[in-house]
């Protein structure tokens, strides 16, 4: 099917007191980038930023509303330290929840470790985009985007109104 083949259009967000400062290096966003670049994403924005909940908000909405975007992942801030707050920040902007790849994410991370279950990133959608929390480790949010992103490319096909059979298309 050509339509859930084509290529969508995706903005990478780390949410990095630390790295938005220049004093940690951001090594989970370009390998984000590199993962969906693979599977024929087109990255249009990728940026750092503090983990401030109304920042991250202006942030989704911008690159939603005006930059149209089809997919965001963000990177950071899932955690339970007093400044972790994109989870709150996503469900702020988003119209409808996906809690089945945020649970297919923790399971994945439990099947390695034990401390996935402080993990609380979300799913969601907002206008058409499909907005994705994955933890700020390197191996943690490549591991949570490899458990999803063999489904994800039918997801937002069927969200941009893609009228393929679930069965019908990979």
């Amino acid at each position: 099917m050509a339509g859930p083949s084509r290529s969508y259009r995706c903005g990478v967000l780390t949410l990095s007191d630390k790295g938005s400062r220049g004093e940690r290096e951001d090594t989970s966003g370009p390998l984000l980038q590199e993962m969906l670049r693979a599977e024929g994403y087109e990255i249009a924005v990728a940026l750092i930023i503090p983990d401030q909940q109304s920042l991250i908000e202006q942030t989704l909405v911008q690159w939603v509303d005006e930059q149209r975007l089809d997919l965001i992942v963000t990177t950071g801030g899932t955690g339970v330290s007093p400044s972790d707050s994109t989870p709150e920040a996503t469900r702020a902007v988003i119209e409808m929840e996906i809690p089945g790849l945020a649970e297919a994410m923790r399971q994945a991370s439990l099947q390695k470790t034990v401390q996935a279950v402080w993990s609380r990133g979300i799913a969601g959608i907002r206008k058409g985009c499909l907005i994705l929390n994955l933890p700020g480790s390197k191996k943690a949010a490549g591991e949570n985007l490899a458990a999803v992103l063999p489904a994800l490319q039918h997801g937002i096909y069927k969200l941009k109104g893609g009228d393929a059979d679930c069965g019908q298309v990979g």
